[in-house]
């Protein structure tokens, strides 16, 4: 599977920007997970996707450091892109969270 992630207009990558600022464990714990995504697709281990709402997805990915979330859309079957990723701090995604990856998907989409 392919995986893309979101940028900026000026070419900032939003994941890279994420990444960053988590400790070494929880970055190679989830840059383990997209490997996995790559190479088994949705069937992947160590994570779960549910739909938000319409084209709007998730996925839900576990370490040490706490729960983290990653929006995405799949622009075809064998196409993931990443739209926007936040660290899990309660039941439901956050409005704000929401926002902005429906914004960034209402972009890739247009």
């Amino acid at each position: 599977m392919k995986i893309t992630f979101q940028s900026s207009h000026s070419g900032r990558n939003y994941f890279e920007d994420f990444l960053k600022d988590l400790s070494r464990e929880d970055k190679a714990h989830i840059l383990a997970v997209f490997e996995d995504i790559k190479k088994y697709g949705l069937n992947a281990m160590g994570c779960q996707f549910r739909p938000i709402e319409g084209k709007l997805w998730e996925i839900k990915i576990r370490t040490r450091g706490g729960g983290w979330r990653f929006f995405y859309v799949m622009l075809s079957s064998d196409h993931l892109h990443v739209l926007h990723s936040y660290k899990k701090q309660g039941q439901k995604a956050p409005k704000h969270e929401l926002d902005v990856a429906r914004k960034r998907l209402k972009e890739v989409l247009s």
